[in-house]
């Protein structure tokens, strides 16, 4: 499997998701501090410029890759790679099931603004701390939606799945 966490900006809670994934964070019932939230690898690093670049995270304990993408506002880029995806399955026989997660539903109003000032306007102190802020509010959502993602990927026959997420709304 090859699972693929998407969301606008592809570094906030798409890096959240991946390090739940990735079981780099793994406890569901605690409230992350300030620090872990900030070392999560790609938290609030990628650039304007890394949208719709699939960025790499690592290998889950089965084996699979871990992938994030920035989409911005197009609302091409899951269409488009979707499609992509079909092509490789269906005329080049790739085998591999692909899940693509929105992890857009549980972007709080705090990560929405703390985004805005630092990777928008890059004034980090503002931003930073409303960025963690969103973080600590959501991160039990997220946690619950790459729960959520994985029980999808194992009980679903179609190869290609997309999830929106929408009941992990914030």
């Amino acid at each position: 499997m090859i699972y693929i966490y998407h969301d606008y900006g592809g570094t906030h809670t798409t890096s959240l998701a991946a390090a739940y994934h990735l079981k780099l964070l793994d406890d569901p019932s605690k409230v992350l501090s300030k620090e872990e939230v900030l070392a999560v690898p790609y938290f609030n690093k990628l650039k304007k410029q890394d949208a719709g670049k699939f960025i790499f995270h690592g290998e889950d304990e089965e084996g699979n890759p871990v992938y994030t993408i920035g989409k911005r506002s197009s609302k091409l880029v899951l269409p488009s790679i979707y499609h992509l995806s079909e092509i490789m399955t269906q005329r080049y026989g790739l085998r591999e099931k692909i899940i693509f997660s929105n992890t857009s539903p549980v972007v709080p109003l705090a990560m929405t603004l703390g985004g805005f000032f630092s990777r928008g306007l890059g004034i980090d102190f503002i931003g930073v701390p409303l960025l963690v802020k969103g973080a600590q509010q959501c991160c039990k959502h997220i946690y619950q939606l790459v729960d959520r993602t994985k029980a999808l990927a194992n009980e679903t026959e179609t190869q290609i799945i997309l999830i929106d997420n929408h009941r992990f709304q914030a």
